[in-house]
């Protein structure tokens, strides 16, 4: 849990210092790749956590077929899956075509084209995925302390 709680005060950090006063892709593109890391060493851990527990037979290494367990370990939970999801796109996000529009200016968005669709992701964005997030995380601990 440690390492999780770490992750999330380096992303805070880049979204609420660092994106504030520099208002760049590039820090836009660190944070998505920095909660995608968080998201990976959740998963990861409620997984080991899960196979303590009998819950699950074993912890698959590909984040692939890790991401199809938790899957279905939460599947009657909407907004743990939908971060899932999300994750899914952090981890292609390096590989992605991408736009940058207003750089350095307050409305500043980062437009990914992912699975056929545009997606801005702007400051308004980030913190829907900042919210979505922190409950993943505080779902996340009550899972590890159960």
């Amino acid at each position: 849990m440690e390492e999780i709680i770490q992750e999330k005060i380096s992303a805070d950090h880049l979204l609420y210092v660092s994106l504030k006063y520099t208002k760049t892709c590039d820090v836009i593109m660190n944070l998505l790749l920095r909660w995608a890391k968080m998201i990976e060493t959740s998963i990861s851990e409620i997984l080991k956590y899960a196979k303590k527990k009998k819950k699950v037979s074993s912890v698959p290494s590909s984040p692939l077929e890790q991401m199809d367990k938790i899957r279905i370990l939460f599947k009657k939970d909407k907004e743990f899956l939908e971060v899932i999801e999300m994750y899914e796109m952090f981890r292609k996000i390096k590989d992605l075509r991408t736009e940058r529009i207003g750089e350095f200016r307050k409305n500043v968005t980062l437009k990914v084209f992912y699975r056929g669709e545009e997606i801005d992701i702007n400051l308004e964005q980030l913190k829907i995925y900042a919210e979505k997030l922190e409950k993943f995380i505080s779902k996340t601990k009550q899972f590890l302390s159960s």
